[in-house]
């Protein structure tokens, strides 16, 4: 079975909504390929790894994270990206990009994915955080040990998360944002919540840390936001006739 391109394009709008939030990148159908699709190759960035992957599986669409074109970066079409997209163009393979809907979806997004794989309760938007969805918290039942969190985000995650400890107390509460949301991390501490995730650190954020007295982990970009495209693609098998894999790319970033 086969869905036309611009009916996936519909599909994906419909359940991922970018017209809720402005982005830093268009979402979407950012590189038109064949009309009719069968076969989807979801992953989180599109890499020309990832790129690779979709031509040997003979795939006719790519979903992603992180696509291309984003604010601030160079318009020429040069270089990697210029290969990139030629691979795409000599293949005819479509590629859908989707960003900060796929880190805010209340249900397949990267935060409510990564609030389910550790098992937290009352998982709800972080007030004060825009938009609405980028930063979650909820809470931890009987408390967590700072070391015990970072062992069970390691096993979690298969990556060893960066800890900054500012004190020995039990974490009950925590907030959470995927990626590169270390600047979110003043937000929770005002907010007294005992512990923030992210993906990414940044020289401040580990004075942050300290002198507001919250614990920190950096996980990994990479790994805190391999969960909403892996989410998609089993969406997708169950919602649709299409073939759909999910290619993880490991990155230690």
């Amino acid at each position: 079975m086969s869905m036309n391109n611009l009916d996936l394009l519909d599909y994906f709008n419909t359940l991922l909504m970018p017209e809720k939030v402005k982005d830093f990148c268009p979402n979407g159908l950012q590189i038109e390929g064949k009309s009719e699709i069968s076969k989807v190759i979801c992953g989180v960035t599109a890499s020309q790894a990832l790129i690779d992957r979709a031509i040997a599986l003979d795939a006719d669409a790519i979903f992603v994270h992180h696509g291309f074109f984003w604010k601030g970066e160079a318009a020429n079409i040069c270089g990697m990206k210029k290969k990139r997209i030629a691979a795409l163009l000599k293949h005819d393979i479509n590629l859908y990009a989707y960003h900060l809907p796929l880190d805010i979806h209340p249900v397949l997004g990267n935060n409510a994915q990564l609030g389910k794989l550790l098992n937290v309760e009352d998982i709800r938007p972080l007030n004060a955080a825009s938009p609405e969805g980028i930063v979650m918290q909820g809470t931890i039942n009987g408390g967590i040990s700072g070391a015990d969190l970072k062992a069970k985000l390691n096993a979690r995650l298969g990556r060893q998360p960066l800890l900054e400890s500012p004190n020995s107390k039990l974490i009950h509460t925590l907030a959470w944002c995927t990626g590169g949301g270390q600047g979110y991390i003043e937000i929770a501490a005002q907010q007294g919540i005992d512990a923030f995730i992210t993906g990414e650190v940044s020289e401040q954020t580990i004075h942050t840390s300290r002198e507001m007295n919250i614990h920190f982990y950096a996980a990994g970009h990479h790994a805190t936001e391999r969960y909403g495209s892996q989410a998609v693609a089993e969406h997708l098998r169950a919602e649709t006739a299409l073939d759909v894999i999910f290619v993880d790319i490991p990155n230690p970033a």
